[in-house]
Order: C-alpha cells, then sequence, then structure tokens
C-alpha cells in the first residue's frame, strides 16, 4: 500500500514536469534559430533596377534543412501560446515574411510575387501556407491580423518580395526588441531614397505604401507627421509618389 502510494506520487510529479515542460516550450513565440540562420545566410545587400535593397538568395533559401523545420516548426505552432501585444505583432510580421517567402519558392520561376495570383484571384488572397493547423493567407495576416493591432509601424516591416517593398531584417522580431526593431526599420526605409523617401527642394517622393495604407498613420496625426519623426522635412512640404518596383527581390 505504501509502495502504490509512493508510485502513485512519482507518476503525479512526471505528469506535472511533462506538462510543465510543454508549457515552457510553447509560451510566447517560437525558437526562431532556423529563421535567423536562413536570414543571416541567405540575405545580403545588393542593387536592383538602381534601388539600394536587402536581396534574398532563394535556390540556396530552399535547399538549406533549415527551412523545412522552420514551416514544420509554425505549422504546428499553438496560436494560443501568444500573450501580449508585443508577441503577436513580432510573431506576425515573422509569419508574413516567411509565407512571402515560401510564396515566391512555391511558385518560381517567377518575375514578381504577384505573377503568382490573377486579376481575380491575386497572390494575396490565396493560401500562402499553415500556420496553427489551418490555411492563411498573407491578406489574412496584414489585413486581418497585423493592421488591427494599430501598429503602422509595420507597414515597413512587412515585405512582399519586391524590390519596392521595406528590407527583410536580417533577424527575426522578438517581443523584446519590436520597438527598437520597429523604428530602426523605418528610420531606415525612409532613408533609401530609391524606395523609401527622397527630398527635391520642396517637394518629397514617398512610397507608395503610405498612399494605400494612409489611415493607418492618423493616430500619429497623419503620413507627414508620422515620416518628421524619422525624417527632416522642409516645411511647405508637398507629397508626390515614388513608382513601385514590384520585380522580385531576389539575388
Amino acid at each position: 500500500m505504501i509502495m502504490y502510494k509512493i508510485i502513485n506520487k512519482s507518476v503525479s510529479l512526471i505528469v506535472f514536469v511533462a506538462v510543465s515542460i510543454v508549457q515552457v516550450v510553447y509560451a510566447g513565440t517560437p525558437d526562431w534559430t532556423d529563421y535567423n540562420h536562413l536570414l543571416q545566410n541567405y540575405v545580403s545587400e545588393g542593387k536592383k533596377a538602381g534601388i539600394n535593397l536587402n536581396l534574398i538568395d532563394y535556390s540556396g533559401w530552399v535547399d538549406d534543412p533549415a527551412w523545412k523545420r522552420l514551416l514544420e516548426t509554425i505549422r504546428d505552432y499553438p496560436l494560443q501560446s501568444l500573450e501580449t501585444r508585443e508577441e503577436t505583432i513580432s510573431f506576425y510580421i515573422n509569419i508574413y515574411n516567411i509565407l512571402a517567402i515560401k510564396t515566391v519558392l512555391d511558385n518560381s520561376p517567377l518575375d514578381s510575387i504577384r505573377d503568382a495570383g490573377t486579376w481575380f484571384r491575386p497572390v494575396w488572397k490565396r493560401p500562402a501556407g499553415i500556420l496553427g493547423g489551418s490555411e492563411i493567407s498573407l491578406h489574412d495576416i496584414e489585413h486581418e491580423i497585423l493592421r488591427n493591432l494599430d501598429e503602422p509601424r509595420i507597414h515597413m516591416a512587412i515585405v512582399c518580395a519586391s524590390v519596392s517593398c521595406p528590407d527583410l531584417a536580417k533577424q527575426a522580431y522578438t517581443a523584446d526588441r519590436l520597438n527598437e526593431d520597429l523604428d530602426s526599420q523605418n528610420k531606415q526605409f525612409l532613408e533609401n531614397e530609391g524606395k523609401g523617401l527622397a527630398v527635391k527642394g520642396n517637394r518629397i517622393f514617398i512610397s507608395r505604401i503610405f498612399k494605400w495604407f494612409e489611415e493607418d498613420f492618423d493616430m500619429y496625426g497623419g503620413v507627414e507627421e508620422f515620416i518628421r519623426k524619422y525624417r527632416e522635412l522642409p516645411a511647405d512640404a508637398s507629397i508626390s509618389y515614388l513608382d513601385y518596383n514590384w520585380s522580385l527581390n531576389a539575388k
């Protein structure tokens, strides 16, 4: 009888420890080790169509075993483990960028990510991958999740695999660095005269991202006031928009 109680308590302790370990593993956001490995090995600075940008070596990326492991990680990840706003934003920025790359690789060869869709069903609304056991599109991530979190800086962090998109950062976004990394990414984008912002006299030419998502910047007092957080502008600035180059950001 005494031995049974000891065994019973031991089993209960093992179960408790096992459950605790599972909870720790799935707490917060995933381990981005494989993603960081890919970013650091297959993303490099370059120039395309006269625009400075981070280029992706898609052929090297797809052949790396870390890519398959990364897709398995996000496919099975329990989304209920995301607890804070910062965890949610950083997680879905990473997911958008990962699935944009997956879309390119699944449909290669492409001149533009938009070629993976049609006029009637654009690429953004097609299933891009499996997340937490369910299919999800790039449109779902951007418009149904991220834009509802009242953080317009995400527009300079999500990367639609195109030359005029913001650059793909060389490290994963994480909750503890989110504010600093978003500020850095926005500043870097607005210092890029080829696709972020160019000043010519009292005229400024800005990315069409600010036109497409103008309402998202109202919380900062509008697009111009948002930009002034990162760049000095003429007092009487007149705003125009840069052409948008949808060519693939491939090395």
